[in-house]
């Protein structure tokens, strides 16, 4: 029993530390992109551009306006290619 505690112990233990590894690996990725996107946000608008907007978003829009959510972020995922926690959040937005 002290064996199997013993490695239960270490396997948790390998997976915090590979869990840690990868998000410090992340988290500068994660930093760049957003500095990324905010300096192509500010050259578009030095440019007068806007982004355009694909339109399979006005429906999204329409099935949030019948209620429809889980299908509307389906649509939002199959549009962005976002994954579903950030898709999830972008359609909660657009319902505001």
């Amino acid at each position: 029993m002290d064996t199997t505690f013993s490695a239960l112990a270490f396997f948790v233990l390998a997976i915090a530390v590979l869990a840690s590894a990868t998000d410090r690996r992340t988290k500068p990725l994660e930093r760049r992109m957003a500095r990324l996107e905010q300096k192509m946000d500010r050259l578009m608008a030095h440019l007068g551009m806007e982004e355009v907007e694909d339109p399979r978003m006005a429906e999204v829009d329409a099935l949030l306006a019948k209620g429809k959510t889980v299908h509307a972020i389906k649509i939002y995922r199959e549009v962005t290619g976002a994954g579903l926690v950030e898709a999830k959040e972008a359609v909660e937005r657009r319902m505001r």
